[in-house]
């Protein structure tokens, strides 16, 4: 749990203090380490400053939601929270707190648990944070803003293969023509095309995850390096990876078929004069 402060300053080793856990990036930007002393407050001007010890450092939580903000944080026991925090005129006991977090034994009770709670604690409401689909969760318009880039470029990219096919295969018109002359009947010659397509994208598939297996630890070390964090900000799983093969196979067998149909369609005489 975090607490404000405004600075930190070593202090003289004396009685042992409470022990707080100081995030890795706060360590790194005061030069701190485990056993020192610090005094925190939760003034700018330092006042009522208490030491503590640091007994660790710890690699925060990665929030996208934080993307950007050098986590500065400090991890204390409540009490010592509490007696840092509490005001002068507020008694022991009589704090208060904005929000909660519960782990449930069941994530699939969470819609149960809010309708219990809600009916037994009027005014006080509980969603969950791992259902993209609550109220005020801005990963949901960014996963469909990806959705609808998704589509626009799959259906872009399909109808530059389909172009790109069809001038590949008007090049060898005359090698189908000679296929058609010696009597290799249009179903057979189809075929031929469909199986070529499937290699051809089946090797572009697996050539384009390669290539994403490996630049995703670049990308990710990167960008950890350019926002001091943990965050993950590419994964290839392997349901993304089998959802690229299976749109990306399909699509250029479809394409090679169809630009391939066009040409048979022309007479076997047509296709191998010069």
């Amino acid at each position: 749990m975090g607490v404000f402060w405004a600075a930190v300053v070593v202090a003289a080793q004396g009685q042992q203090p409470p022990d707080i856990l100081v995030s890795r990036q706060l360590a790194e930007a005061e030069g701190l380490g485990v056993g020192d002393v610090v005094d925190l407050a939760t003034s700018a001007a330092g006042a009522n400053a208490r030491p503590f010890r640091i007994a660790g450092i710890y690699e925060p939580t990665p929030d996208p939601m934080q993307l950007g903000q050098v986590p500065r944080e400090v991890r204390m026991h409540l009490p010592d929270l509490l007696s840092l925090t509490r005001g002068p005129d507020t008694p022991a006991g009589t704090e208060h707190v904005d929000s909660i977090n519960i782990a449930l034994t069941d994530p699939r009770d969470a819609d149960a648990f809010a309708r219990d709670l809600a009916s037994r604690m009027p005014g006080v409401s509980a969603r969950s944070t791992s259902n993209p689909s609550f109220d005020g969760n801005p990963f949901v318009v960014l996963e469909r803003f990806h959705l609808a880039i998704a589509i626009v470029t799959i259906v872009a990219a399909t109808v530059f293969l389909l172009a790109l096919t069809i001038m590949l295969v008007d090049e060898r018109r005359e090698t189908v023509g000679v296929l058609r002359l010696i009597g290799l009947p249009v179903h057979r010659i189809l075929g031929q095309i469909f199986f070529e397509g499937v290699l051809i994208a089946g090797v572009g598939a697996l050539f384009g995850l390669v290539l994403a297996l490996g630049s995703e630890r670049l990308i990710n070390e990167f960008f950890q390096w350019r926002y001091n964090t943990a965050l993950i900000f590419v994964r290839i799983t392997p349901e993304v990876a089998a959802t690229c093969v299976a749109i990306a196979v399909p699509l250029g067998a479809v394409a090679t078929v169809a630009a391939s149909w066009a040409l048979l369609r022309r007479g076997a005489l047509r296709l191998a004069r010069r």
